[in-house]
């Protein structure tokens, strides 16, 4: 919210939509279950990735590592936002508020793309097989991932631009450094929405359309196929599923705020519910790794598998002995039932 003083100057209010109750406890619990949950699976993937690149590198397994990669970036630097909510204010050095939403958003634009180029590559697979292997060399993954991260931190460098350019009339004094990265002033606005809106068309529209298209045509595809295996179709949907699933929850609601804010010319208040959604992508992601890598299934199941050994050997002995004990208790009892029904009897 901005008013204006007598002097002609803009000023920030201090009623920040940050410093409401509401939305500071949705973005402790929203962003806490992401970074509980999110962390290990990323690193298991990252761990997994890792060890099939050393070994024989894919395009997929290039693009699903730079995924793994950039969730990573982003779950390091949800601590930040995690304390800003705690304290309901911006409290930590100013330096640190540009940088984590320069870094908070240019991941989650950067997922959108890694997802689509993930889309792209199983059609590819699937659609025109044997000239795709034949042309298929994971250096064109890496220059494609190179191309999207370089894509979005340009385009994401607008936060370092907006937070450095207040306006000429805007001192030091009318600042409100307690919120970051919520509350503009006109001069502000003129920067910055026509940039969210490019963002909407090239980083998220396109990108969609594309992803959509893929992934209908490969489960149409795999359909008609005659003797394909039952798993793989299954995971098939399951990895078109959850990849529509993540853009149409992390991404759409964040993404229609652009469009409504450029078209009424002002930043939404309550744009800041809509990126609370665009968190949980970094625990949806390692779905897209379970449905797309074999190697990170037979990670996963041997960690289950070794867990499930660890719970038997823990607490199976003692249920065994428990059993066991009632089991030797049982005879005893009833031979002190039957003399006692013998001497009624008598």
């Amino acid at each position: 919210m901005m008013t204006t003083s007598d002097s002609g100057r803009i000023r920030l209010s201090s009623k920040c939509p940050l410093h409401g109750h509401q939305l500071s406890y949705s973005v402790l619990v929203v962003d806490s279950i992401t970074l509980i949950t999110g962390l290990p699976a990323n690193l298991l993937a990252l761990y997994t990735f890792l060890r099939k690149v050393k070994q024989r590198a894919t395009p997929l397994d290039v693009l699903l590592l730079n995924l793994t990669i950039s969730d990573l970036i982003f779950l390091l630097f949800l601590p930040l936002r995690i304390n800003e909510a705690a304290n309901m204010k911006w409290t930590m050095s100013f330096f640190l508020c540009p940088l984590s939403g320069f870094i908070y958003f240019s991941t989650i634009h950067n997922s959108t793309l890694l997802l689509t180029a993930i889309s792209v590559e199983r059609y590819l697979g699937v659609a025109f097989p044997i000239k795709y292997k034949l042309k298929r060399n994971p250096r064109y993954a890496v220059f494609a991932c190179i191309i999207f991260w370089a894509l979005s931190m340009g385009h994401c460098s607008i936060v370092y631009i907006v937070e450095y350019h207040r306006g000429s009339n805007i001192t030091v004094k009318d600042l409100n450094r307690t919120s970051c990265y919520k509350e503009f002033t006109p001069e502000q606005l003129k920067l910055l929405l026509p940039v969210r809106f490019e963002l909407f068309i090239v980083l998220f529209c396109i990108p969609f359309l594309i992803c959509c298209f893929c992934y209908i045509n490969f489960i149409i595809i795999l359909s008609r196929l005659p003797n394909i295996n039952p798993h793989k179709r299954f995971r098939a949907i399951g990895l078109a599923v959850v990849t529509l699933l993540v853009f149409i929850i992390c991404f759409i609601p964040f993404n229609v705020s652009h469009v409504v804010g450029f078209v009424k010319w002002y930043s939404p208040p309550w744009r800041v519910y809509t990126v609370l959604p665009s968190t949980f992508n970094a625990c949806l992601d390692p779905f897209v790794f379970y449905f797309s890598s074999s190697a990170v299934r037979g990670t996963f199941n041997s960690i289950v598998q070794q867990f499930l050994n660890w719970l038997d050997r823990t607490f199976g002995q003692k249920c065994k002995c428990l059993m066991f004990k009632k089991v030797a208790l049982l005879p005893m009892r009833r031979e002190h039932r039957v003399p006692m029904i013998q001497f009624d009897e008598k």
